[in-house]
Parts: structure tokens; C-alpha cells; sequence
């Protein structure tokens, strides 16, 4: 068996280097980037008022009070988009509104609040200091700034920051097609009658939104029955059209486990098949020329503690995504934690508001009720009693 550390290693780098497509910025939400972009602008890219008022110079307003304001000049009206050539000299001012270039002459802006109108003349009501209420060119960005990075993880407010620049279209990192196939006699769809024996299947469910998440495509394909042709028929049919199959089941040492059987036909090369973990412990990886196949328990918990472990960091692998595969917070435990195993145990926890951490219930593989109810995953080690109090780290990726 490996640890779960040279498992997702070996993973790791068998897998081919992140592929580039372009498209387009308003579509790229959640993408990871695949260039590094620099600022082609200020930004602001002219000093431009921060409200409705006045542009002056502060040197003639100081001193100006409601009971004793000073009487400046209007010399000509500014709004957003618009433009002024000449110069404010001293005793005059502009009328502007928010967004609109400041005048040259001018080093601040009395908010509209704070003057009064009269006839051509403009009463300031209080004074202001040099620079108040504009926004300088470059302030927020200069030209020529890192905006983003590539293996970055495309937000919406750096979609807001990079339209605001110009950028239409970005590049960015093909997501994977990732095939979902669950095998088993015994599985029924929704909606189906269950006869004796049989259950309504829910990895494919469970783990597409995992999927989406880590930034695959996926793709459900029918149930599969437990016989080796048509578990050789849907994994052929899921590498045509995918880059990487997951399968849920079939994966152990049973007569009715036929995945690593029918990969091996298809020329397929197993990697390795199990893993030194609780929940999870028969896992398959293979490769299929420049293809790759995740061989999941089909218990529906062993199928998300191993994508998460082991699938996920496959998944922003292949986009060359930065940063951590699996986001962490820190905990108190709020209960004692073991673990008689001799595995690590990935013990489903839930967090309450105050940062304690509490089992979410049963932790049997097959028991989706705590799984449910979970925040996170607690990776205790074998053999091990923590007790109550205790700092812990509450790995997340749930969606």
C-alpha cells in the first residue's frame, strides 16, 4: 500500500503539462489563468473627481467657513467623459461631476455639499486641503503592474479589475473532460422502482459537482452492470470522449470487481491500487496512453475522501493551478478524536461558529448522513487519541 503522499506524487506526474485556449474575459470565472498580464494602463488612467462638486485651488479656499465662505468664479462645467483644455487660474473654479477629469490648476474638489450657487459666482462654504476628493492617475494600478499571475484562479473581482483596463480576452488553462462512470448490478436511477437487493445509485450525483468545482468537465454515462464486457464497453466509450475516467466500484479484490480487469484490456497500465488510508483504501490509478483513469470505492464516502484526496489535486494539476490543493482552517476540538486504526483516518467533522470541531456522526464509509452534515475532512493518524481542546487543521473542498 502507499501513503497518501507518494500516491498523489506519482499522480502528480504522470500527468501532461497544462494546454491553452483563449477566451473570453466575461466567460472565465472560476478558469485558471495561463498567461501572466500586465496593467497596459493607469489606472485611474487621469486624475478625476471622487464626488459632484467643485475643482479649486486649495491655497483660495483656505480660510472658508459657513459663516465666511470665499467667492470663487464658475469657469466652465466638467461632467464624466468630457474634457477641458485651459487652465483654472487662482479665484476660479469648475463644476464637476463624479468620474470627470480634474482641470489642470486645480488640486482639490469642495464636495457640492459644502458650496453655494450664486449667479456666476461659487460661495465654498469650508475649506479643503490639497488632494482631497480626487482620485490620481495610477493610484489603484500602474502602467505595467503584475495583475495576475499564471496559475492563478480567476475571480469575479479580477474579471472587474482587468475589464477595467481593457482586457477582452484572456488565456487560460483546458479544463479536463472528465468521464463519471458508476458500475454495479445492484444500482438503480431515480426515479426507478427498487426491487429486493437493489439501491438508487449517488456517486455520480455526489462527485459531478466535486467535478465542476475542481475545475473539470463533467461527463455521467449510464450504469453499469457487473460483468466484465460491459465494464469494458463503458470505460471504452468513456476514453473516446473524455481525458480522464472516473469510475465508483469495482475497483477491489471481488469476483464481481472488474475495472482493473477491463482497463488492462482496453492496454490500459495500472499505476497503483491501493492506498494507505480510511476511508479509501482500494483506489485505483492508471494510464491509457495520454489518458487516465481514478478507480473510486464505490462506498459514496471512500468515492469523495479519495477524489478529494487524490482526484482534486489531479484536476488543478492539469490546469496548473497554484496554491493548495485542499483549502485548510484551523480548529479547537470541541470532543475527544480517535483513531484504533492502522491507517489515517479522514474522520468527517463538522465546525460550529466558534471554530470547535465535532465529529458529524457515524464515520462508516457507507453512513452519507454524516457526510451531509460535514464541514471537513480531520486527518487523524493510526493509533491515535486526541483530546478535547486540541489545535487540529479541518481540510475543506467541499462544495
Amino acid at each position: 500500500m502507499l501513503d497518501l503522499e507518494t500516491a498523489v506524487a506519482r499522480v502528480l506526474a504522470a500527468l501532461p503539462a497544462a494546454q491553452t485556449e483563449r477566451i473570453r474575459l466575461t466567460e472565465s470565472a472560476g478558469r485558471i489563468l495561463a498567461e501572466t498580464i500586465l496593467s497596459p494602463l493607469d489606472l485611474p488612467s487621469f486624475d478625476n473627481s471622487a464626488m459632484d462638486g467643485y475643482a479649486v485651488r486649495a491655497a483660495d479656499v483656505l480660510g472658508a467657513k459657513l459663516d465666511s465662505p470665499i467667492r470663487l468664479r464658475l469657469r466652465t462645467r466638467i461632467a464624466a467623459g468630457e474634457e477641458f483644455f485651459g487652465e483654472l487660474a487662482s479665484g476660479e473654479c469648475a463644476r464637476l461631476f463624479t468620474g470627470a477629469p480634474v482641470p489642470r490648476g486645480a488640486d482639490a474638489v469642495v464636495m457640492q455639499e459644502d458650496t453655494r450657487v450664486e449667479g456666476d459666482n461659487i460661495l465654498i462654504l469650508d475649506a479643503v486641503p490639497p488632494r482631497e476628493n480626487i482620485r490620481f492617475q495610477g493610484e489603484d494600478v500602474r502602467c505595467g503592474a503584475t495583475l495576475a499571475e499564471v496559475g492563478g484562479e480567476i475571480s469575479s473581482g479580477l474579471i472587474g479589475l482587468l475589464a477595467a483596463v481593457g482586457v477582452g480576452e484572456i488565456a487560460v488553462a483546458r479544463r479536463a473532460v472528465v468521464g463519471l462512470v458508476a458500475t454495479g448490478s445492484e444500482l438503480r436511477e431515480a426515479g426507478q422502482p427498487l426491487a429486493p437487493g437493489q439501491i438508487y445509485e449517488s456517486n455520480r450525483a455526489l462527485l459531478t459537482p466535486l467535478v465542476t468545482q475542481a475545475g473539470g468537465v463533467g461527463k455521467v454515462y449510464s450504469l453499469v452492470p457487473d460483468t466484465l464486457e460491459a465494464t469494458r464497453a463503458a470505460l471504452e466509450k468513456a476514453f473516446q470522449e473524455c481525458d480522464i475516467v472516473i469510475t465508483s466500484g469495482g475497483v477491489s479484490v471481488g469476483e464481481m470487481d472488474f475495472v482493473k480487469a477491463a482497463f488492462e484490456s482496453l492496454g490500459g497500465e495500472l499505476q497503483f491500487w491501493k492506498i494507505a488510508i480510511r476511508p479509501g483504501k482500494p483506489f485505483v490509478f492508471g494510464r491509457r496512453g495520454a489518458k487516465f483513469l481514478f478507480g473510486l470505492p464505490g462506498n459514496p464516502v471512500s468515492a469523495f475522501v479519495t477524489f478529494l484526496l487524490l482526484v482534486r489535486p489531479a484536476l488543478r494539476h492539469w490546469q496548473g493551478a497554484r496554491g493548495p490543493a485542499r483549502p485548510v482552517h484551523h480548529g479547537v476540538l470541541g470532543e475527544p478524536i480517535s483513531n484504533a486504526s492502522d491507517r489515517r483516518h479522514f474522520m468527517r467533522v463538522r465546525v460550529d461558529a466558534e471554530g470547535k470541531v465535532f465529529s458529524a456522526g457515524k464515520q462508516a464509509s457507507h453512513v452519507l448522513a454524516s457526510l451531509a452534515r460535514a464541514d471537513g475532512l480531520l486527518d487523524v493518524p493510526p493509533q491515535s487519541v486526541w483530546a478535547a481542546g486540541q489545535e487540529v487543521v479541518v481540510q475543506r473542498g467541499f462544495c
